[in-house]
């Protein structure tokens, strides 16, 4: 099909939340980007990768559905407020973009029943709507059969995946990478980290618009701090003490009270972002345990002193 005969192909983009933010995360927190995914920008990436695959006019490729599917904690389980206000800034960029929104409460074994709900919606409304192209933003291999019911109603398939490497919070690396099965079977594989790092595009809008600008993150309002409770009615140690290190999404803190740096992971970071923190700065914190022994939770950083 061409430009020509003026067909419009319909595009339904469906996310799996929970993979696109640990994307987002990785761009915002490890890579040298040090920026978050923007929606609108993937989706006008979205519109030209499918008009290239049609081998039509991005002006006739236009994304009629989409929708995001992920577990978030209740308001009631929420300890901070500053992780609810993100939380809503989110949901505002989705409905902005006309991106319709799917939540479950979380459970004490993290998200359930979430990738089963976008399976079944998502082959409900492309049996209902008739997409000529759906986009799944989805990393798993459980999404397999889903794939093949797809294709069995003849709507071709597209999946914008991801491979990369990370730190975790105990300072271990690991790694995301979208399943194979998956690339396999759909119509059009996108593996978007080659496209990203490609020097030659570089300068080009689509890649640089897939990214938020920094200017537009905003900053969170003064944010009352939370009661900070002992986890099993023991003592709450807490602490200050200045930033000695910074890396990609990690740092350590030099006690005032002595003893070894303590590690913290960006998401301990509370009452600013992460990538606002300097050396040097001083901080409060949370005395914590993880695996390799005491770490800094609830990390704020302390106004500096005048004069």
């Amino acid at each position: 099909m061409s430009a020509m005969d003026g067909r419009l192909t319909r595009i339904g983009i469906f996310y799996d939340g929970n993979f696109f933010f640990h994307v987002s995360n990785f761009y915002h927190y490890h890579h040298e980007r040090r920026a978050r995914v923007s929606i609108g920008g993937l989706h006008a990436f979205v519109r030209q990768q499918v008009a290239d695959c049609e081998n039509t006019d991005p002006r006739y490729c236009q994304i009629v559905d989409a929708h995001y599917f992920r577990g978030r904690l209740r308001a009631a389980d929420a300890d901070d407020r500053d992780l609810l206000y993100k939380e809503r800034v989110f949901d505002d960029v989705l409905v902005r973009e006309g991106v319709t929104t799917h939540y479950l409460p979380l459970s004490r074994e993290g998200e359930k029943g979430i990738d089963v709900w976008l399976a079944l919606e998502a082959f409900e409304l492309a049996n209902s709507k008739r997409f000529d192209v759906i986009v799944l933003v989805v990393c798993d291999g459980d999404f397999l059969p889903l794939v093949r019911k797809l294709n069995a109603l003849g709507t071709r398939v597209m999946v914008l995946g991801w491979d990369f490497r990370y730190v975790d919070p105990n300072n271990v690396e690991r790694e995301t990478r979208t399943a194979q099965v998956l690339l396999d079977e759909v119509t059009y594989p996108v593996m978007m980290h080659p496209i990203i790092e490609d020097r030659a595009r570089q300068r080009d809008p689509l890649i640089a618009g897939l990214f938020v600008p920094r200017k537009e993150y905003g900053s969170s309002p003064t944010i009352p701090r939370p009661a900070l409770v002992a986890p099993e009615g023991g003592p709450l140690s807490t602490g200050t003490g200045s930033i000695q290190t910074l890396k990609s999404g990690y740092g350590f803190i030099a006690a005032d009270q002595g003893g070894p740096n303590l590690f913290f992971f960006h998401e301990d970071v509370k009452g600013t972002d992460f990538l606002e923190l300097k050396i040097g700065d001083r901080v409060l914190y949370v005395v914590g345990q993880n695996d390799r022994g005491p770490c800094a939770k609830e990390v704020r950083r302390l106004a500096a002193s005048a004069g």
